[in-house]
């Protein structure tokens, strides 16, 4: 999980048209696809609009030459979330249904419906797809790109700031945990060893996570200080000049804007 950290940060650094497009413009058109995905009505023509960010999620994923194995692990590692929710709209639907049809008596009284099944796929489709447009995001932009985009998009300089903190002391956390990984390795110590008593596997994880939250505690310590050295406050803020998109920039943003919000509202139109 750690490694998957420096390789996400890794595949930003890519040189490819969607990595190169203004942050500004990928932001944009995320949050515009997940706004537009969650919004919908509660309909069957949810799948025609899937459909269509799906093409468009393809396109610009092909465009920007991410290993597809790669953007298929990372969503997969997210959907457990998903699918504990669905596992609740399928058997405990969160509002009765007018009329219902039995597909199958599960035990402890539980009963699976078709309107609850229909709901559930609905809810799947949309989360699989929103979480696919955000891992494309992070795969494309790298992270002081993202706050430097999000601080011209006029997002409050505290939130960018403490973000910006959080998201550099994450990777000083993964090396750190991957120094004490190392240390533990050569001294041929293997968690899952079943040779080794059960207790002492147990005790020397305990001492490792102590001894992680303790380096990490220290270095945080040393972190904040130089950051006080440095004229970090209260009034600090992030610095971000102005710069204005390009006309290639301003295309690309309107004809993906077009598909998330022209798309949806015709869909809309034509099934009611």
């Amino acid at each position: 999980m750690i490694e998957d950290l420096f390789e996400l940060e890794r595949l930003a650094y890519g040189t490819s048209p969607i990595h190169r497009l203004d942050a500004r413009v990928k932001l944009l058109v995320t949050f515009g696809a997940i706004i537009a995905l969650v919004a919908y009505p509660v309909h069957s023509s949810i799948y025609h609009v899937s459909l269509i960010f799906a093409l468009l999620l393809g396109l610009l994923l092909a465009i920007s030459r991410v290993p597809l194995r790669s953007f298929i692990k990372r969503v997969l590692v997210i959907l457990p979330f998903g699918l504990s929710i669905l596992l609740f709209q399928l058997l405990f639907p969160p509002v009765a249904f007018p009329t219902t049809t039995v597909l199958a008596d599960l035990p402890f009284g539980l009963t699976l419906t078709a309107e609850a099944l229909s709901k559930a796929s609905m809810i799947g489709v949309r989360f699989v797809l929103c979480i696919g447009f955000i891992v494309l995001l992070s795969s494309t932009t790298r992270i002081q790109d993202l706050l430097v985009g999000a601080r011209r998009l006029g997002f409050p300089s505290e939130f960018t700031l403490i973000l910006g903190m959080m998201t550099r002391y994450l990777f000083v956390f993964g090396q750190l945990f991957l120094r004490v990984r190392n240390a533990l390795s050569t001294r041929c110590f293997d968690p899952f060893d079943r040779s080794l008593p059960y207790r002492y596997r147990i005790r020397q994880l305990g001492n490792t996570i102590g001894m992680v939250f303790i380096r990490s505690y220290e270095q945080g310590e040393r972190t904040y200080m130089a950051m006080l050295c440095r004229g970090y406050g209260k009034d600090a803020f992030l610095f971000v000049p102005k710069k204005p998109l390009a006309r290639s920039e301003w295309g690309a943003l309107l004809a993906c804007m077009v598909v998330v919000i022209g798309c949806p509202l015709a869909i809309h139109a034509l099934s009611v």
